[in-house]
C-alpha cells in the first residue's frame, strides 16, 4: 500500500465558525486554502466539550466514558492499562515517522516523572518541564526559550488559571514578540523539524497542534490590527437573563466551580459597553489570525520540502468558544452549537479531484477520524471505535456528546448527553450529582429556525415524536458504542465483535 503522509494541524478553543470559508470577516487565508482544496465538514462536532476529554477521546477514538476521562482534571496515568493505541503509537507500528510538536494535554506526567511520548518519535512543547504536560524526550519551552517562557507568563499572569478570567477574555496588546509566545516556540521547533527532515521510505505523520485561540487574549497588535471593530457583529443576546430548566442550569447548581468561574467573568464582563464586548470578539479573530499565520508557514514548508504529495490534510480544533453567548457565556463547558461544534477540513491530493472543494455535511464526530486514518494508511481499526471512515457512505443518523462537569467538582455532577442532527438538537441530563437518582429531563432545539438555542421545545406536544425518535436513537446508539468498549472481557478477546475478511 502507498501509505500517504498525514499533516495533522491542530488549534485550541476554536469555534466552527471562527474560519474565513465559513465567516468571511475572520482572516484565516492558511485554514481557508485548505477547505478550497478539501473537504469541509460542517456540522462536525466533539465528543467532549473541553480540552483534556475531548482529545483523548480524539486520540484514543473512545467515547470520554469509554476512556474514562469525563473532565479537565481526568487523565490516563498508567500506560500499562491504556483503553487502547493512541494515534501516533498506531501510526508507528504501521510504519510511520511520527512529530508531534505542541498541545496534546495528555495530562499524564507526575513530579519529576515526564510522561509517555505513546509513539511520537520526536517531541516538543510549548510549556515548562515541571508541568504535568512534560513527556519523555520531549523539547519543552524552558529548555531552550527558559527567559521568552518567563516572559509570556509574567504578561499573562493577571490572566488567571487557564489565561480565561475576564481579564484573559478582555485581552490587550501583546508586548512580546510572537517567536516568545508558546505557540511561536512550537512554531520555531515545528519548522526547524521539516528543515532538517530527509524524507524518506517511512511516510510522515506530522502533529502541529497550538494552544490558541483558547483565552488570554493578549495579542501582537500586527494582527489585531487586521480588524475594524465596526466590521464586528454584536453576539446574539438571549431574551432570558439565567439559565432555568437547561443542562448548564443543571451542571451550575451542582458545581460550584462551574458556577462562581461564570458568575466572577459575568460581574466584570457585564459592566463593558456593546463596544468593548465586540473588541473582545475582534480579539478573538485576531488570536485566530495569528494562529493562522503560523499554520500558512507550515503548509509552506510542507510544500517547500514536497511532502504536499501523496498527503493527506488534516484541520481541527477540539471545541468551541461561547464568546458571550447566553448570559455573557465565555469559554465552553456546555452542549450548545458554539461550544460543542468544531471546524474539520480533510484535504489533500489523496482524496479524489471531485471531493476536493466540497462540503460534506453529515453528522461528523471528531472521533471519526481515527477510522479514518486507518482506512487510508492501512493501520490497524479497533472494532470498538464507535467512529466511522469520513471517506465512506454515512450510515450514522446524528452525532453524540457527552458532559460530566469541568473537572473541579469534589463529586462528578450528574451526566448530560447530546444526540444531534442537522436539523434537530436532543439534550438529555439530569439534575444533582452522580450519585443521586434524580428524574431526566430534557432539551430539544430546531436548529434550522432556532440556532441560538434559545427555545426548548422538549415539552411541546407537537414535538413528541420527535423527541421520542430522537431519544431512542440517542439511547441506541449509546448502548451499542458502550458494548463494544472499552473492555471486552469475552475468553474469545476481540474476536465476537471483530468484522470477518
Amino acid at each position: 500500500m502507498n501509505q500517504p503522509n498525514i499533516i495533522m494541524i491542530m488549534t485550541d478553543q476554536q469555534r466552527w465558525d471562527a474560519l474565513g470559508a465559513i465567516r468571511p470577516v475572520v482572516q484565516t487565508p492558511g485554514i481557508d486554502s485548505l477547505a478550497r482544496k478539501g473537504i469541509l465538514f460542517d456540522q462536525a462536532v466533539c465528543q467532549a466539550p473541553m480540552c483534556v476529554p475531548s482529545r483523548n477521546s480524539l486520540m484514543f477514538g473512545l467515547y470520554p466514558s469509554q476512556t474514562g476521562v469525563r473532565t479537565n482534571r481526568g487523565a490516563l496515568l498508567d500506560e500499562e492499562r491504556l483503553p487502547g493505541i493512541p494515534l501516533p503509537q498506531l501510526l508507528r507500528e504501521a510504519g510511520y515517522f511520527c512529530a508531534g510538536f505542541g498541545k496534546t494535554h495528555w495530562n499524564h506526567a507526575l513530579a519529576g516523572h515526564p510522561g509517555s511520548r505513546r509513539g511520537f518519535h520526536v517531541r516538543a512543547e510549548g510549556q515548562s518541564r515541571s508541568s504535568i504536560l512534560c513527556e519523555d524526550g520531549a523539547v519543552m519551552m524552558d529548555d531552550e526559550d527558559p527567559e521568552g517562557l518567563k516572559a509570556y507568563y509574567e504578561e499573562t499572569a493577571e490572566f488567571g488559571s487557564g489565561e480565561e478570567n475576564a481579564l484573559g477574555y478582555i485581552g490587550k496588546p501583546s508586548r512580546l514578540p510572537p517567536e516568545h509566545h508558546r505557540d511561536g516556540f512550537i512554531y520555531r521547533k515545528c519548522l526547524e523539524f521539516l528543515e532538517g527532515y530527509t524524507p524518506g521510505a517511512q511516510p510522515l505523520f506530522l502533529y502541529f497542534s497550538l494552544i490558541k485561540p483558547h483565552a488570554g487574549f493578549n495579542i501582537p497588535p500586527a494582527f489585531e490590527a487586521l480588524y475594524r471593530p465596526e466590521d464586528i457583529p454584536a453576539m446574539p443576546r438571549a431574551s432570558f437573563r439565567w439559565e432555568s430548566g437547561t443542562h448548564m442550569a443543571a451542571a451550575m447548581a451542582a458545581s460550584s466551580s462551574l458556577h462562581d468561574v461564570h458568575a466572577r467573568r459575568r460581574e466584570v464582563l457585564e459592566k463593558l459597553t456593546e463596544e468593548e464586548r465586540r473588541l473582545i470578539t475582534l480579539r478573538y479573530f485576531a488570536n485566530c489570525s495569528f494562529m493562522d499565520s503560523m499554520i500558512r508557514g507550515v503548509l509552506d514548508s510542507v510544500h517547500r520540502k514536497g511532502l504536499d504529495r501523496n498527503t493527506l490534510f488534516v484541520f481541527l480544533s477540539d471545541h468551541g468558544e461561547m464568546l458571550g453567548e447566553r448570559d455573557l457565556r465565555y469559554s465552553k463547558y456546555c452542549l450548545y452549537e458554539s461550544s460543542v461544534r468544531v471546524p474539520l477540513i480533510l484535504a489533500g491530493d489523496v482524496l479524489p479531484p471531485e471531493k476536493q472543494g466540497t462540503r460534506d455535511s453529515r453528522p461528523a464526530m471528531l472521533t471519526d477520524l481515527l477510522p479514518t486514518l486507518c482506512a487510508l494508511s492501512g493501520a490497524a481499526p479497533d472494532p470498538r471505535w464507535p467512529g466511522q471512515s469520513l471517506l465512506a457512505p454515512c450510515r450514522r443518523s446524528g452525532a453524540f456528546c457527552e458532559f460530566h462537569g469541568g473537572g473541579g467538582e469534589d463529586i462528578q455532577i450528574a451526566p448530560a448527553w447530546m444526540w444531534r442532527t442537522p436539523e434537530w438538537k436532543l439534550i438529555l441530563f439530569r439534575e444533582g450529582t452522580v450519585l443521586e437518582d434524580t428524574p431526566p429531563e430534557g432539551e430539544l432545539y430546531h436548529l434550522p429556525s432556532d440556532p441560538e438555542e434559545w427555545h426548548n421545545l422538549y415539552h411541546d406536544p407537537a414535538c413528541l415524536k420527535v423527541r421520542e425518535q430522537l431519544t431512542v436513537a440517542l439511547l441506541s446508539h449509546m448502548a451499542s458504542a458502550f458494548a463494544r468498549g472499552p473492555a471486552f472481557g469475552d475468553y474469545r478477546g476481540l474476536s465476537p465483535i471483530t468484522p470477518r475478511p
